[in-house]
C-alpha cells in the first residue's frame, strides 16, 4: 500500500514558501543583487567580487542578509541564484584559490565557481544547507 505524505509535503512545501516571502519582505532582510551577463554562459563560472584596488569589495564587505546572483545571456535573465550571505561566503572559501581579475583595469578580484562545482556533495556540506 502506498504511504500518503501529502500533508508532510503541503507543510514543508509551505515552510519553504513563508521563506521566499520572508526573503523578500525588505523590512526584514538586506538584498544584495548582482547581474552577471553572458560570462557565466562563455565560461560555466559565476564570479563572485571579493575585492578591488586591493581592498576588500563585493561579497567580503556586504552588509546584505541574500545575495541574489543573476546569470543574464544578452539582456535576459535566465535565472537567479539566491544565497544567504554566511552560506555563498562559505562556498566562496572552497573556491578561494580559483579567482581572476577583471573589470577596470583588472582591479577586481573575482572568485570563479563553477556551476558545474555548485552543486556538487564536494561543495555542499550540512552547515550550508539549512
Amino acid at each position: 500500500m502506498k504511504n500518503n505524505k501529502f500533508d508532510i509535503d503541503l507543510k514543508y512545501g509551505q515552510e519553504r514558501e513563508q521563506k521566499v516571502a520572508s526573503l523578500l519582505d525588505a523590512d526584514k532582510n538586506k538584498i544584495e543583487v548582482k547581474t552577471e551577463r553572458d560570462w557565466w554562459y562563455k565560461t560555466g563560472n559565476i564570479a563572485i567580487e571579493v575585492e578591488c584596488w586591493g581592498k576588500p569589495s563585493g561579497l567580503s564587505v556586504t552588509k546584505a542578509d541574500w545575495w541574489i546572483h543573476i546569470l543574464a545571456k544578452g539582456d535576459k535573465d535566465y535565472c537567479k541564484l539566491i544565497f544567504d550571505v554566511p552560506q555563498l561566503k562559505e562556498i566562496t572559501e572552497k573556491f578561494k584559490d580559483n579567482y581572476k581579475m577583471i573589470g577596470d583595469n583588472n582591479a577586481a578580484k573575482c572568485i570563479l565557481i563553477p556551476l558545474k562545482e555548485l552543486f556538487n556533495k564536494k561543495t555542499i556540506t550540512e552547515r550550508t544547507v539549512q
